[in-house]
């Protein structure tokens, strides 16, 4: 039997004990939307609304929309629990005694290898095949580390746990990436290296966006900023693209706060620095003017108002074949499919997510905004939409396939 929205919505509310018009209040939504949504008369909600509900509900975002597993193939020694596992190590604690490793650590250089692979696989979009690899090497890292040492292997380490953090948070589980960020923070300080410490906290702050703690979120990355800003004239193309990003992180809270020339201006400040530092791939992440671009038609679209055709501005001037990464590019285009069907063109809304789907077929699965665009076209469609429902069904968005 599938359960709808209003259905986790309903149970959750009961849960708590409280009123439909008591909800209403929590979230800032009219009561008519909670009434609508539990008695099935409207499928879904604009994603800012669910976000507001499932704040007031207490619960995360995820669980509210029914986000699936990553594990599409299980596999002996991987999956989502290990990779739990993995990151929660009680013998990593002190006070607690740990079991003698049963293995050698493999080589520092074939386990960086290693890393750097899963790094492509997570940019990639494979996200099955990267759960069942990390939980080993995660392991495998902190006997490299403890066997080993040296600067170069903590900060793999510690790029290590910002895949397990994205990961973690991209599977719904925001709890785990934390414990994941705090393992990063600690590698990178063991490396010595402030700058691995900035892409963390910019990691950090994507973890608390995702809780929706927005408010930390933005000030988290804000203060890194300040703390990391490089002298334009001598910094480094690594400095500038750290900055940036962590720039780029404190922008999406921000929007969403409704603090949007200030989101703008954060943009505009990283938009400089990518200029000055040119397209560089740094830490696990990339960072270039096409990768600022974006963001500002996210930003765009985030807040109390969403200002579609502002997002389609922007949009015109990002050249998806200047994106190097499979996923970045991905996330773009549904940003731009959410733009387009609410400046009224359902059909190209259409259209790029089943282009979307037909490039990252997994991928799309985990994305909220995706699925929330979904549902809104299938509640606002006047004739039956055979490619629609069909890719409603895929996303499991439509509780009645």
């Amino acid at each position: 039997m599938n359960v709808s929205i209003g259905d986790r919505i309903r149970n959750l509310r009961e849960f708590r004990d409280i009123t439909q018009e008591e909800l209403a209040r929590r979230a800032g939504v009219s009561v008519d939307t909670v009434r609508k949504l539990e008695q099935g008369a409207r499928r879904s909600a604009r994603i800012n609304t669910l976000r507001a509900l499932a704040r007031a509900l207490d619960v995360q975002l995820e669980r509210l929309v029914g986000q699936p597993t990553v594990t599409q193939e299980l596999s002996d020694d991987g999956g989502l629990i290990a990779l739990r596992d993995a990151i929660q190590d009680p013998g990593v604690l002190p006070g607690v005694l740990a079991e003698d490793d049963l293995e050698d650590p493999p080589d520092p250089a074939a386990w960086t290898r290693s890393v750097e692979a899963a790094i492509a696989i997570y940019w990639a979009g494979d996200y099955s095949r990267l759960s069942g690899m990390l939980p080993l090497l995660l392991r495998d890292g902190r006997a490299t580390a403890r066997e080993s040492g040296g600067e170069q292997v903590w900060r793999q380490l510690a790029l290590a746990y910002q895949l397990a953090a994205s990961l973690a948070t991209q599977a719904g589980h925001p709890d785990w990436a934390f414990a994941a960020v705090e393992k990063q923070l600690a590698a990178a300080a063991r490396a010595g290296d402030p700058l691995m410490e900035g892409m963390a906290v910019s990691t950090l702050s994507w973890v608390l966006l995702r809780q929706g703690r927005w408010e930390q979120a933005q000030q988290v990355a804000e203060r890194k900023a300040d703390a990391l800003e490089p002298s334009i004239r001598h910094a480094s193309a690594v400095q500038l693209a750290v900055y940036g990003n962590l720039l780029i992180a404190a922008a999406t809270p921000a929007a969403r706060r409704d603090q949007h020339e200030h989101a703008q201006s954060l943009l505009n400040v990283a938009e400089a620095a990518a200029t000055r530092s040119g397209p560089i791939r740094a830490y696990g992440s990339a960072f270039s003017v096409v990768d600022v671009r974006t963001q500002q038609v996210n930003v765009a679209l985030a807040g109390e108002e969403s200002r579609p055709t502002a997002a389609l501005t922007a949009a015109a001037k990002v050249d998806v074949a200047d994106i190097t990464r499979p996923v970045h590019s991905a996330a773009h285009r549904v940003d731009v499919a959410q733009a387009r069907y609410q400046t009224g063109d359902s059909e190209g809304a259409l259209d790029l997510l089943l282009e979307v789907e037909r490039d990252q077929p997994e991928w799309i699965r985990f994305q909220t905004g995706a699925s929330a665009t979904v549902r809104e076209m299938l509640e606002a469609e006047r004739r039956r939409n055979t490619p629609l429902r069909g890719l409603a069904g895929r996303l499991g968005v439509d509780p009645t396939l």
